[in-house]
């Protein structure tokens, strides 16, 4: 009796719809390869600030006979143009330049600034 209910038992597994969906052998889907189609083209910013500033100083030396510099036509403080640096040194520079003839709050609120910037640096600088 207990044998012919192992056997009805395992007869009914093998037809169940959970064991139908699994197959024991292959249909080669694997083997199939993927078509692959063009990729979208990229929408480009044909005018972004890069592009439209490109070669705008080009014509100074075909007009201006080769004697001024780009960098002499930059608008800005005499203490910033063409020169390259980090918070600290930038306001130390500022403060060589024009501190003499700054106001007397904002000279302070400037050597305030170096003050917490000379301290943040030597504290977490990149060199430590």
């Amino acid at each position: 009796m207990g044998t012919l209910f192992q056997l009805v038992r395992s007869f009914a597994a093998c037809h169940s719809p959970w064991t139908s969906a699994c197959r024991p052998f292959s249909l080669g889907s694997s083997a199939l390869k993927r078509i692959r189609c063009l990729p979208e083209p990229k929408v480009v910013d044909r005018w972004n600030e890069k592009r439209v500033m490109f070669g705008v100083y080009d014509n100074i030396g075909i007009l201006g006979d080769f004697k001024a510099h780009p960098k002499d036509l930059i608008v800005a403080p005499k203490w910033l143009k063409a020169w390259k640096g980090n918070e600290l040194q930038r306001c130390i520079r500022k403060k060589n330049f024009v501190g003499y003839r700054m106001f007397t709050e904002d000279l302070h609120n400037l050597n305030k600034r170096i003050r917490f910037l000379y301290k943040r640096f030597n504290r977490y600088g990149k060199h430590r």
